[in-house]
């Protein structure tokens, strides 16, 4: 039988801390949340391994990332105790139990309606955490505005809806790119502009919704 609290422990020390996550309070939430209470029996096994993981049989491919890059990206945000999340893309709701020891609420935005009726049973015990059903290019505005947006999954543009669903000095963390070209870039909200750098690169699999619209030649 496999030793999930040996595991997860192993996680943060190989897979977290040697790539630059050095912030405690980052640590801390990845080893508070048992990850393999968000995946189905057949998968648990995985839990820990430094891989995309499958959620199974979905209109379209969902995958709970692996869990470097979700704290790379927890740890740019600069997330603090007030801060109001939207994770999107939140498949079973790993990275909303992670993001809830860090902020002080967590909208779970998923485009699944089946992940996302597993994701309420895996969150039940997390009270600041709630669970949206939509697509996620639109974002979750009516639980808004937030402080940090992160998008679970790589994206080729960001629309302008989770771009205004930011706060004033709003940070939305998302991969850009495609394949092993992407790079996870923070934006930032200064008013009506958003400013953007890349805080490392990485490779995702695409969330469906933010694919490039085709632009009309002659």
């Amino acid at each position: 039988m496999t030793d999930f609290a040996h595991a997860r422990r192993t996680m943060v020390d190989c897979q977290i801390r040697p790539n630059d996550v050095t912030e405690g309070r980052v640590i801390d939430a990845f080893l508070a949340v048992p990850r393999e209470d968000f995946l189905p029996a057949d998968r648990k096994a995985l839990a820990y391994a430094d891989i995309d993981i499958p959620l199974g049989k979905t209109s379209a491919p969902r995958h709970l990332i692996p869990p470097m890059i979700l704290a790379k990206m927890a740890q740019a945000a600069t997330i603090l105790h007030t801060d109001a999340i939207l994770d999107v893309g939140a498949g079973t709701g790993y990275s909303s139990a992670v993001l809830s020891h860090l902020g002080a609420k967590v909208v779970a935005l998923e485009c699944d309606d089946d992940i996302a009726a597993d994701a309420k049973t895996a969150l039940a015990p997390y009270g600041n955490v709630s669970v949206a059903t939509g697509p996620l290019e639109r974002g979750a505005a009516a639980s808004g505005p937030y402080d940090v947006i992160i998008l679970e999954g790589s994206v080729e543009e960001i629309p302008p809806d989770l771009f205004h669903s930011l706060r004033e000095g709003g940070r939305l963390l998302a991969v850009v790119g495609r394949g092993r070209s992407g790079r996870a870039t923070i934006f930032v909200r200064v008013g009506e502009d958003f400013s953007g750098r890349v805080a490392f690169d990485a490779a995702l699999p695409p969330l469906p919704g933010f694919e490039r619209k085709p632009v009309f030649t002659f």
